[in-house]
């Protein structure tokens, strides 16, 4: 299996743009929490792979999103488990890798609600999600104007597959981010740009 390390430097060989490198660290911290808190906790490590890869052709091949990645994975080698995890949060867009496992789904549901979070979090005047609640949050998920991009069709979707009230999807995963949110931020300088490899806090030695 791939070490965290040398995921990070794939991620980085493919990523560039600050917004991609942040979004994988905190779907990669946030897919860590759930597996903790699921019962999943031997497969924490595993589960943060995921997470920080599951974009890794996004920025250079969009249109190939969940396809190319594959096939980058496949040429080093890696595990058919995570090139089949990583690829089943673009099933109905890209590929028809439907989520199977409870990681794949949470995966999927958490991915774009991941973004609706950060930039909620970005309109607080602590510029932070640290003091922010679900009901704050399901007003800004109401508001299909707001971060318009993040589909909350799919996040919908997620929740149903996970069998969850979309409530305890926001919760949870705003919990999640929460709890990374200072040490993802430590790895960005004031101009926004990457300045180290980050780990997420929690269950890290």
């Amino acid at each position: 299996m791939i070490t965290r390390d040398e995921a990070l430097a794939l991620l980085l060989e493919y990523n560039s743009e600050p917004f991609h490198i942040r979004h994988a660290l905190t779907v990669e911290g946030v897919m860590r929490y759930f597996a903790r808190t699921l019962g999943y906790g031997e497969e924490e490590d595993f589960w943060g792979l995921v997470g920080l890869l599951h974009d890794l052709d996004f920025e250079r091949w969009p249109e190939e999103h969940c396809v190319k990645s594959q096939a980058l994975m496949r040429e080093r080698g890696l595990d058919e488990r995570l090139i089949r995890a990583t690829a089943s949060h673009g099933w109905g867009l890209t590929v028809d890798i439907r989520p199977e496992h409870e990681m794949e789904q949470v995966l999927y549901a958490a991915d774009e609600l991941t973004g609706i979070i950060f930039a909620a979090g970005l309109m607080r005047p602590s510029r932070s999600i640290q003091d922010m609640n679900l009901k704050s949050l399901k007003k800004k998920f109401k508001d299909k104007k707001f971060a318009a991009g993040c589909s909350r069709e799919v996040i919908e979707a997620g929740a149903r597959l996970l069998g969850w009230e979309l409530p305890d999807l926001l919760e949870r995963t705003l919990e999640g981010m929460k709890a990374d949110e200072a040490a993802i931020n430590a790895c960005f300088g004031e101009d926004g740009a990457f300045l180290r490899g980050a780990a997420p806090s929690q269950g890290r030695d």
